[in-house]
């Protein structure tokens, strides 16, 4: 009995010295497997995100009716903004504070959209103004107002500051 009872503990020790060398071996391969999963997954989300934002955009700013408003500064201008403020159809619609890297961007060609919306077809009134500094440190204020005729289909305007003047441009 004493010898049935000790074999069958060496073969139960056995036995449980196998399955944990034989689950070490596919825990490791089971590790590479699921890192390579998750990466997939991470690639999967991320597309999803995507598509989920373009969708988003759509059913928010439906093309025929959509206008976005950008703003850059003229080329070589080098006086400092501060801040801007859009009206559209007499309602403020966008307002921004600059803060340093935007400004740099913004003299580097860059190009900000500052707004966009949904309006009807037909012609609105886009007033635009900024704050800002001259290079001799004077105060500089500027307001323009441009009418928008929005036809079907997206309407782009872009909005180019300088200390002189602000010009504006359909696209």
């Amino acid at each position: 009995m004493f010898f049935r009872q000790t074999s069958v503990i060496v073969a139960a020790s056995m036995l449980m010295l196998s399955v944990t060398a034989y689950g070490q071996n596919i825990t490791k391969e089971q590790m590479k497997g699921q890192d390579e999963q998750i990466q997939e997954i991470k690639g999967d989300v991320l597309s999803i995100s995507a598509d989920l934002n373009r969708l988003e955009e759509k059913l928010l700013y439906p093309s025929d009716t959509e206008v976005s408003v950008f703003v850059s500064l003229a080329g070589g201008e080098t006086f400092r903004l501060d801040s801007v403020d859009v009206l559209l159809d007499n309602k403020p619609v966008a307002r921004h504070i600059y803060s340093f890297k935007e400004l740099e961007a913004l003299k580097k060609s860059g190009v900000q959209r500052i707004y966009t919306g949904n309006i009807r077809t037909g012609d609105h009134e886009l007033q635009f103004s900024y704050n800002g500094k001259t290079d001799s440190g004077s105060d500089l204020k500027k307001s323009e107002h441009y009418k928008v005729s929005k036809g079907v289909g997206p309407k782009i305007v872009e909005v180019s500051l300088a200390a002189q003047n602000i010009t504006f441009k359909d696209r």
